[in-house]
């Protein structure tokens, strides 16, 4: 199906690590994100209709396709780039945040603090942490690259243990 700007395609993934709902608006992705828990998938979807001013479908889409494609090679350790069209729907200071997360290699972690700093803004961690948590593009906008100061994994959308399998599976491809 060709997703026009006022319709929203929505596909289910079986990652691996647990289901994905992916999401396509024109000829860009506009979500990949954990189907649980609830109230956050259901904050990100209606975010997602209000900004794209669309309806959603259950429907595949030529990027979501890719998308599907592109994810089963990450998961399978032949992909550490991705190469999609993305629309981050967010306000500006969260596209910044999510821009940002982009630059984080394959392999590599971050902290919250380094991220704020990296973003100019030492002095809102907090800030940052809550835009982190915001993303809707998981995995491919890769916020789960991000870890407390201390080295611990905090907050993820999906589990701390998924954002453990992926930590896992990007440094085994790279050592």
């Amino acid at each position: 199906m060709n997703c026009s700007e006022s319709i929203i395609c929505v596909q289910r993934y079986p990652s691996p690590c647990g289901e994905l709902l992916l999401g396509s608006t024109g000829d860009s992705l506009c979500l990949c994100d954990w189907t649980g828990p609830v109230a956050r998938h259901e904050r990100i979807m209606r975010r997602i209709a209000i900004s794209c001013r669309g309806r959603v479908v259950d429907s595949s889409s030529q990027v979501i396709d890719r998308a599907v494609g592109q994810l089963d090679e990450y998961f399978s350790g032949r992909r550490q780039l991705f190469s999609l069209p993305l629309r981050l729907i967010g306000t500006d200071f969260q596209q910044r945040v999510w821009l940002k997360l982009l630059e984080i290699p394959y392999g590599s972690t971050v902290s919250y603090l380094q991220l704020a700093s990296m973003l100019g803004c030492p002095g809102a961690v907090r800030a940052v942490a809550n835009a982190n948590g915001a993303n809707p593009i998981s995995i491919i906008v890769p916020c789960h690259r991000v870890i407390g100061s201390d080295g611990r994994l905090t907050g993820y959308g999906g589990t701390i243990p998924v954002k453990h399998r992926l930590l896992t599976l990007e440094s085994s491809i790279i050592h």
